[in-house]
């Protein structure tokens, strides 16, 4: 079945009433730009006009009301900004206040005294009484007492939009004249008759109409969940299938030897004892690399799980069977300490580490670049540096990419042209993904999860604390120091506001120096404006223990590791999301001393952030912060989703919608494993739609 454009895909300036003019601003406020866009921007809410109250039924927690009574009484008064017209509509129960600021003389020629009308609005109360402010006011008619007997849609809309009467209620008009436009053949079945049978969907075109002109809400239901299923049953569909064709046609290189460097490190060089979980991570990758497809998992577990180890263990396979191994990671200073610690944890162990940043220049550079080539380098850990076309490799067959959400897909995508046949993929993540998301964005991967931390970890003690409380954190901060502990003071510092930002970190480091001052105290400085050089010598400063305290910005989030290090004073916390704020306090917490993270805010917080600051303070659970993270700030705003490749979703909802996402996936798994490639005549209607979405986006198919 070949796909063919409908009508919906006409420009918006072509239907009735709209016109260039307000077909740009429904360009540039909502990006409608055609008949399917405008039919694709759903209501966000409805307005249930299915119930009459009765005037004195009304209270204060009545939402909306919709009455039908008679007026009595209208009168502009006041004078100029206070001039409005007033009018009272009577039933048999009471009597209230109608009130207009706006339209006045259009809305009094539109009223009549004596006459029965359908009033809808919001109450409001005032001195005792209850008003309803710009009504919607409609002539009763008697042989029609349920003329606005419905659910009205909502629509979103703009201050631009309603100025030229694109209110939710001309966004309401406009969608009721584009389905006077468009017959069911515009918009074809995209699901097979099985699926919409057997779990009882209404037909595609009746499910938008319900879904913009509700009957009841009844069929409103089923309609938003027909379309509910078919965003999640179609993101499957090209997720798994995305998945299949790659174990199905997906060469991957064999590492079949564990020796001589897996053996000896595992069995005499290991630092401490494995867990279970990394044991079983470990399997499940080993699997994937005598195969013989080419591997592409996702590692995910809690900050400080030890998932590094594990992918030295895995590089050192890859190196054990003549393959060259990278690790690509976000930062310079995360690379560095990759640098530092595996060639320290490897040095009697026969193998070649080089670092590759863009601090590493000239000779050295060159020197690296030529050592790659010719195969004497083993493992190469760098940044965005290593994607760079000069750098050729003799023969890579294993890329790990550390904390993978900071990487977008095109940039992943180019390691994989440094070998003639794609090496093995292993991504991680200290983010932990709930699984809702992980089946999501991440389900053309394999999931590899390391659910368990070192044995004798103690968990971080987090406490919330105003700012009120300041001279108490000093307090405390000074007890840990003559302790003989270190302690860090991250700033936000924020794209947006960085003038401002930049200036609050210098004060709170002025402010800290006065508090803790020479001799007796040190105190190192780290933020994104310095130079490489200077940044690494107070890196290295508190290192060495040389200083007792590091203020900081957000740079410290990944990588830093400084066991001596107790304390995390987080400023402004308040401007932190949840996954940020585990990641900030897990760079304390890695020797055996009981540590700290305090959670430092102003004292007016909006509702949310006192939510996540007693989140934070309740759980050391990085999965559990994610799925609360996935609760509150939803699917849209969480990392890794716009690298996902994923489509948008405009009705179906992550957090909400996990029951009809477990039926989605578990139907497109039973489509794919009977016809992989969707060439059977049943899944036609499938493999046309997703042709003609394709055409729409760029795709980078198989990449992690």
């Amino acid at each position: 079945m070949a796909y063919t454009p409908t009508l919906l895909s006409s420009p918006i300036e072509y239907l009735k009433t709209v016109g260039p003019q307000r077909a740009d601003l429904l360009k540039k406020e909502l990006n409608i730009f055609t008949f399917g866009d405008l039919l694709h921007h759903f209501p966000f809410r409805y307005v249930d006009r299915t119930s009459f109250y009765k005037i004195g039924q009304i209270t204060q927690q009545t939402p909306h009301v919709q009455i039908v009574g008679q007026v009595m009484e209208k009168n502009i008064i006041g004078e100029r900004q206070s001039k409005r017209l007033i009018a009272y509509l009577k039933d048999d129960t009471g009597e209230i206040e109608l009130v207009w600021f706006r339209a006045l003389r259009w809305v009094e020629k539109s009223i009549e005294t004596g006459k029965k009308y359908i009033v809808f609005g919001k109450p409001n109360f005032y001195r005792g009484s209850y008003s309803l402010v710009h009504p919607e006011v409609t002539a009763f008619e008697q042989d029609r007492p349920d003329t606005e007997g419905r659910l009205q849609p909502i629509y979103s809309s703009t201050e631009k939009l309603k100025a030229a009467s694109l209110d939710s209620r001309g966004i309401e008009k406009l969608t009721n004249t584009l389905f006077d436009s468009i017959s069911e053949n515009d918009l074809p079945e995209n699901l097979p008759q099985s699926i919409s049978a057997r779990l009882h969907l209404p037909r595609r075109f009746a499910a938008f109409v319900q879904i913009h002109m509700p009957q009841d809400l009844a069929s409103l239901e089923k309609a938003r969940k027909r379309v509910k299923f078919e965003e999640l049953f179609l993101s499957q569909i090209r997720i798994l299938q995305r998945k299949t064709v790659r174990k199905k046609d997906s060469a991957g290189f064999l590492f079949p030897r564990l020796d001589p460097l897996f053996n000896e490190f595992y069995r005499e060089k290991l630092p401490f004892q494995l867990t279970a979980a990394q044991k079983k991570v470990i399997r499940e990758i080993r699997t994937d690399l005598i195969s013989g497809k080419q591997m592409n998992r996702l590692l995910q577990g809690d900050v400080g799980s030890g998932k590094t180890i594990v992918s030295l263990l895995i590089m050192l396979m890859a190196i054990d069977n003549g393959f060259q191994t990278a690790m690509m990671v976000p930062t310079e200073i995360l690379a560095q300490q990759h640098y530092r610690s595996l060639s320290e944890i490897t040095c009697s162990l026969n193998i070649k580490i080089s670092l590759l940043t863009a601090h590493v220049k000239g000779s050295e550079r060159n020197s690296v670049l030529t050592e790659l080539k010719s195969g004497a380098v083993h493992l190469i850990i760098g940044t965005h540096s290593l994607i760079q076309e000069q750098v050729i490799f003799n023969n890579l067959g294993l890329i790990v990419i550390d904390e993978q959400h900071r990487f977008g897909v095109e940039q992943r995508a180019q390691l994989w042209t440094k070998n003639t046949q794609p090496p093995h993929v292993l991504v991680m993540t200290a983010t932990p993904i709930p699984r809702t998301l992980a089946m999501t964005i991440y389900g053309d991967l394999d999931v590899s999860t390391i659910d368990e931390l070192p044995p004798g970890r103690k968990p971080v003690n987090t406490v919330h604390r105003y700012d009120s409380a300041r001279l108490r954190v000093f307090g405390f901060m000074k007890e840990q120091i003559n302790a003989g502990r270190q302690v860090y003071v991250v700033y936000p510092l924020i794209e947006e506001s960085e003038k401002q930002d930049y200036k609050f970190l210098i004060d709170g480091y002025e402010s800290i120096t006065r508090a803790f001052p020479l001799p007796e105290f040190a105190v190192s400085i780290v933020h994104g404006k310095m130079k490489t050089d200077a940044r690494d010598y107070e890196m290295q400063r508190f290192i060495k223990k040389e200083t007792q305290i590091m203020v900081s910005t957000t740079v410290i989030e990944v990588g830093v590791d400084v066991s001596n290090a107790s304390v995390m004073i987080i400023e402004s916390a308040e401007r932190f999301g949840l996954s940020q704020l585990h990641q900030l306090r897990g760079r304390v917490g890695r020797g055996a001393d009981q540590a700290y993270c305090i959670l430092m805010t102003g004292n007016k917080l909006s509702a949310e952030a006192r939510l996540r600051m007693k989140i934070m303070t309740a759980t050391n659970d990085g999965f559990r912060i994610a799925e609360e993270d996935l609760k509150v700030r939803g699917p849209g705003n969480l990392e890794g989703i716009q690298q996902s490749g994923m489509a948008p979703l405009l009705l179906a909802d992550l957090v909400h919608d996990q029951k009809i996402l477990q039926v989605a996936r578990s139907e497109a798994e039973k489509i794919l494993k009977k016809d992989p490639l969707l060439q059977s005549t049943e899944n036609a209607t499938i493999s046309s739609y997703l042709k003609s979405i394709s055409k729409k986006e760029r795709r980078w198919s198989s990449i992690s």
